[in-house]
């Protein structure tokens, strides 16, 4: 069988360097916060090429506190791509905002920026696209858009770690980027873990306040925090994986690359990444015809795939009702046709050739 992802092959891989580095944090007696810590939000700024970086517990509460410390809560509106993982809307909705969807583009089902100006209201108070299966939304636009606006751009990288917008790596381009390093990520850790990169020291200073309990100090709590700290081991263990990401990330562009050329003539719409963009193919989402079907026939022959997100934000029981009147086609159309197929730093690349085989193989079969 061909895993979707092996995301136990990292740990394999750097088994050495891992377990001594979890041994350090054990052996250090610092398990909240601490050198670890630090040093991993230095090198990770450094990756991405933002000012700062500050590890919280995780991609949701990444979004969620950069929301917080922007001050934007309830009676504000924060405008958010109509099709993306349901994390970008609770965020706001944890906030206490509201999310305002808008439609996405036909190529990577990334945010709209047309659409973007068209959303806004006077109780517009931010944006969020979100660099969706590792491609750059649009930018430059974007920032275009929000500035005139008075606007935040609120990047949601969650899937992007590495990718380059322009020559310009995604971390700083915005007002504030969140990251996710949940196991399967591009730059995963082996546990729970996020983070914000910002080039705003003061924004950056509010989120370590609010991230600990809203204290600098012992027993003294400057605003309303939370509790949402990066693990010193996860810390450790990414700090290891983090000089090997960009040859994983190369990796990922070689099997695009093979999935591009080898599916070209078949019956699917391949994903098409814009000249300006790097990206880092956190998955390779294809769409296709009886989407569900495909799958199955894939499934028999040995090939595990996914399912990049069959069902739009708005259709959740959480959200029934949240796009009012307002259609989606486009996003509607990716969470009807999307099936993502295996792709990953330690894919093989004989194992990509069976999946592309597999997936010709079945289409014919469909066909038949």
């Amino acid at each position: 069988m061909i895993s979707f992802l092996d995301v136990k092959a990292a740990y394999d891989e750097l088994r050495p360097e891992i377990d001594r580095a979890i041994a350090r944090v054990c052996a250090s007696g610092r398990y909240i916060l601490g050198p670890e810590v630090e040093r991993f939000e230095d090198a990770f700024a450094s990756h991405v090429e933002a000012a700062h970086c500050v590890g919280v517990g995780n991609g949701l509460d990444a979004l969620v506190l950069i929301l917080r410390a922007l001050g934007i809560g309830p009676g504000d509106e924060v405008i958010v791509p109509a099709q993306t993982f349901v994390a970008t809307w609770l965020a706001v909705s944890w906030a206490g905002a509201t999310p305002v969807p808008v439609e996405v583009d036909t190529d990577g089902a990334l945010i709209s920026p047309e659409a973007i100006e068209a959303a806004i209201t006077p109780r517009t108070k931010a944006v969020m696209p979100v660099h969706l299966f590792g491609h750059p939304a649009d930018l430059d636009p974007i920032c275009d858009i929000a500035g005139r606006h008075a606007i935040a751009v609120i990047e949601d990288a969650a899937q992007a770690h590495g990718a380059r917008y322009k020559g310009k790596r995604i971390g700083a381009r915005g007002t504030a980027a969140a990251w996710s390093f949940y196991p399967a990520k591009n730059l995963g850790a082996m546990g729970d873990g996020g983070a914000v990169t910002t080039d705003d020291a003061a924004l950056a200073e509010r989120i370590r306040l609010l991230r600990n309990y809203g204290s600098a100090g012992k027993h003294v709590h400057q605003i309303a925090g939370v509790n949402s700290r990066l693990d010193p081991i996860q810390a450790a263990i990414m700090a290891e994986k983090l000089p090997r990401l960009e040859a994983w990330n190369s990796h990922r562009r070689r099997i695009a690359a093979f999935y591009l050329e080898a599916l070209a003539d078949l019956p699917v719409d391949l994903p098409k990444p814009a000249d300006w963009a790097e990206p880092v193919w956190h998955l390779f989402a294809i769409r296709c015809a009886r989407r569900d079907r495909l799958a199955e026939r894939l499934r028999r022959t040995g090939v595990a795939t996914g399912c990049h997100y069959p069902v739009v934000p708005y259709r959740q029981g959480a959200y029934a009702g949240a796009a009012g009147a307002a259609s989606f086609p486009i996003a509607e159309d990716w969470a009807a046709r999307c099936l993502s197929l295996p792709i990953g730093p330690h894919l093989e690349l004989a194992d990509a050739e069976r999946v592309a085989d597999a997936v010709r193989s079945a289409l014919q079969e469909a066909g038949s």
